[in-house]
């Protein structure tokens, strides 16, 4: 593929007299303006001293030093403007002997010479083009006119040089506007670009001198381009002559990318760019004016699926097309561009930006500049998005930025500034990595220490990859840098193990470089660890085990599998490529107390864990004093802190009905704000979130009728039913034997009067259904604890573990006047 107007080299003389030009340049804005101002006043009286001594008009000198003094100044601030005076200058000579070809001549002249003023205007406003170039066409198009048809359309004036004129810079402003001429490609530079005043220079391989120039700056040298430029220029003179280092090609640059594991999308998608920059070039070779094909990326994606090493490899294309002058890229995060103090942002910022000029800027977690806390805008981000912003549009032509973070955040972050989406358009998106893809980085990375995996370890580590992505947390982890970090512990795990085994003989190499399946479940369990709840995820089959042994909840059972159908045929469908909805994950759990509605909750938890719909199958409980603040404003903030915690898993907020607190006379505003403040989060974060509410029916029905959101989003209902006295008796034997104790076939019978009595009043649930068994249970071995005392040495095993019916009368006697 061809070079895009390849950085040619220009004639040894022409480059030798600019680069003298640019020192020179340099060195005079590096000197503080009061010396440059007394340095003119000394040369000025030295030469009126050598006019008084040479007896020459000493006026006439200090004029002419001054004003030498004044052109020099602004040559060397503005090489551009000082041209473009120049052709002007010119063009008020020529108007004196055009006008002379009218009848009345000074009238014309001067018409003529007006013409200046327009035509210098408009072509220090033209980018793409010299504007002195742009001036000496117009005017020299205007003289023409002029000459050829004075003598025999006197009558026409100077209409015909004015239109001459306009018509030049009509068609430049047309074709030039926001475009590089064919011819910049040719020499694979501009000479002068987009800056109001058209004193812009950008050098070949060098950033642009003023370009970075930030308002305030008197040197007119930005300090990070200058030493650059001062580091680059040094090391071309000491260095010795050598043979260039061959500039990659874009065939190379491709082809390292395609060596990339996975990443089919965004490998179409750089071809694709690749392509168009291709297209770009032959339409400037063919001499159409073409807009400089530059643009600024935004990537999307999980951590660790290669955005920064497909950022190096876009740096490589655009410097093998000419459009870069180095494929350097320089990466940066928040803490690098944001200041100490308001101010200090906009400068720390403009010096990263000057010393990415010519390359790649490449910002991770861009989203992080937009960092509200608290309500309160994020004044020192804004401050280095807008310096940003300005940059990006001003160095858009020997700059590329690239935007890169998760995709969810970076879409806020790019909806937070409407600059921000029209000047980064070009969107990339980075998939996770499949089993298979990361099974191939594992292989690789092994192989760069010379390594391999046996069989088993390969079996293994393909088991675990597929494990990680079932559970649906293998952007959590991290990807291939997870990946990496895997084979890094696996290979430590290998090195004991090899030493630990010696036992005085030498290890033989295959041993030193076999890493085996023990060595990759060591790695695996480290490397996990850090994970919360990743040890407990079960299977499905085990989740709903679980359920199965819950004692009683017949209904709510039943519910349950059919929630777990429904999440396995959405899964199904997805596979597929059917149209799937999305699966239900917020519920409303009714019943009254004590009927195991917290335990189903953990089921259900590791129900979507299991399925990969959600990273760990914790639980994190709350009630209504965990999420309301002590005042307006707090309650947001506390019952975010509450969901961040169980992000990844359940939260469960049992009594939920009490965020809506009928009892406050002004009603309640601070239930109303962690409800609002729930609503937000259960929506936002439904793909990594489950929430349940449970409480009393009735009241949950009063509470879910407070607002109409709540009905909308938990739409999912489980009633939870009171339990009968067999499964009581049920829950009371398996407490006691968790517990290692048992009850006597007497105390059975006393323990089932006890329960058909509190069924039968209807009290059960008063008295807490399960919670009441444990209850029962727990005084009734606190009643045997005194008669076991009392025996001392002399009690039996079993006067330790058996419940005696006796420990149950009297434990009911102790809890008789709860049932009247």
């Amino acid at each position: 593929m061809a070079l895009f107007g390849g950085f040619r080299s220009r004639p040894a003389a022409a480059t030798t007299a600019r680069d003298l030009f640019e020192r020179l340049r340099s060195r005079y804005f590096q000197v503080v303006p009061g010396l440059r101002f007394l340095g003119g006043v000394v040369l000025t009286v030295a030469m009126v001293a050598l006019a008084v001594v040479l007896e020459l008009p000493v006026a006439a000198a200090a004029a002419f030093t001054v004003i030498l003094l004044i052109v020099a100044h602004l040559t060397l601030r503005s090489p551009a403007g000082m041209a473009v005076v120049t052709v002007v200058a010119c063009w008020l000579a020529a108007s004196v002997p055009l006008g002379d070809l009218y009848p009345h001549p000074h009238y014309q002249g001067l018409l003529l010479a007006a013409l200046a003023l327009p035509v210098a205007a408009v072509a220090l406003r033209l980018s793409g083009y010299a504007p002195w170039r742009t001036a000496l066409l117009a005017l020299l198009a205007a003289g023409a006119a002029t000459a050829a048809l004075a003598p025999p359309l006197p009558a026409a004036g100077v209409a015909p040089g004015w239109l001459a004129a306009l018509a030049v810079l009509g068609y430049r402003w047309d074709r030039a506007r926001r475009t590089v001429s064919a011819e910049a490609y040719d020499t694979g530079w501009v000479q002068e670009q987009s800056s109001p005043r058209g004193d812009a220079m950008t050098l070949p391989g060098r950033p642009p001198p003023d370009r970075g120039r930030r308002d305030g700056d008197a040197a007119g040298v930005p300090a990070a381009t200058q030493s650059a430029y001062d580091q680059r220029a040094a090391a071309e003179s000491a260095a010795e002559p050598a043979e260039e280092a061959p500039r990659p090609s874009v065939t190379e640059a491709l082809a390292e990318l395609e060596a990339m594991v996975g990443l089919a999308p965004v490998k179409r998608q750089v071809r694709a760019i690749a392509a168009s920059i291709e297209a770009a070039h032959l339409r400037a070779a063919a001499g159409v004016p073409t807009e400089k094909p530059m643009r600024h990326f935004v990537f999307v994606g999980p951590p660790g699926t290669g955005k920064t090493s497909v950022a190096r490899v876009l740096a490589k294309i655009f410097y093998a097309f000419g459009l870069l002058p180095t494929p350097g890229m320089v990466e940066v995060h928040r803490g690098d561009l944001v200041g100490e103090y308001l101010g200090a942002t906009a400068i720390k910022t403009g010096q990263v930006v000057d010393s990415a000029l010519g390359g790649v800027l490449f910002i991770d977690e861009a989203y992080g500049l937009v960092n509200a806390a608290e309500g309160q805008p994020d004044r020192f981000g804004n401050e280095a998005v807008q310096t940003l912003l300005k940059r990006a549009e001003d160095d858009r032509d020997n700059l590329v930025i690239i935007l890169a973070g998760y995709e969810a955040q970076m879409a806020a972050f790019l909806d937070s500034n409407p600059g921000l989406a029209s000047r980064f358009g070009t969107r990339v998106h980075f998939p996770s990595y499949s089993p298979e893809e990361l099974l191939r980085i594992a292989e690789y990375h092994t192989g760069l220490r010379d390594d391999r995996l046996d069989e088993e370890a390969r079996r293994r580590l393909a088991a675990r990859f597929a494990e990680l992505e079932r559970r649906g947390i293998v952007d959590e982890l991290g990807n291939g840098r997870f990946v990496r970090s895997l084979t890094e512990t696996a290979a430590r795990a290998r090195d004991v193990r090899v030493v630990g085994a010696a036992a005085g003989r030498t290890p033989s190499a295959e041993e030193l470089v076999t890493l085996r399946a023990e060595d990759v479940e060591s790695a695996f369990a480290e490397a996990t660890e850090r994970y919360r709840g990743y040890a407990e995820t079960p299977t499905l089959a085990e989740a709903l085990a679980e359920l199965e042994e819950m004692i009683g909840l017949a209904p709510v059972k039943r519910q349950v599998r059919e929630i777990a159908a429904q999440l396995q045929v959405a899964r199904l469908r997805q596979e597929q490529g059917l149209v799937t909805r999305p699966p239900t994950r917020h519920f409303v759990f009714t019943g009254p107390p004590g009927t195991g509605k917290t335990t189903v909750a953990r089921v259900l938890g590791r129900i979507f864990a299991a399925l990969g719909l959600l990273a760990r199958p914790a639980v994190v409980e709350a009630q209504r004093a965990d999420l309301v603040g002590d005042h307006l404003g707090s309650t947001a903030l506390k019952t975010n802190k509450v969901v961040d915690s169980a992000l990844g898993g359940v939260l469960f907020i049992d009594e939920a009905y009490a965020l809506s607190n009928a009892g406050y006379s002004g009603g309640d505003a601070f239930g109303a704000e962690a409800v609002q403040t729930l609503l937000k989060r259960a929506e936002d974060d439904r793909d990594r979130l489950v929430v349940v509410l449970a409480g009393y029916e009735a009241d949950m029905e009063r509470f879910l009728a407070s607002n109409p959101g709540l009905a909308s989003r938990f739409d999912a209902r489980v009633d939870f039913p009171s339990y009968g006295p067999d499964e009581l008796l049920r829950i009371a034997q398996l407490i006691a034997a968790q517990g290692g104790d048992e009850w006597e076939e007497r105390a059975l019978d006393d323990l089932a009067l006890v329960f058909q009595r509190a069924v039968g009043f209807g009290r059960i649930d008063e008295l807490g259904n399960g919670r009441f068994a444990r209850t029962l249970y727990e005084k009734a071995c606190a009643c045997r604890a005194l008669r076991a005392a009392g025996l001392g040495h002399a009690a039996t095993p079993a006067d330790l573990t058996v419940l005696t019916a006796e420990d149950v009368r009297a434990a009911f006697a102790e809890l008789a006047h709860r049932l009247g």
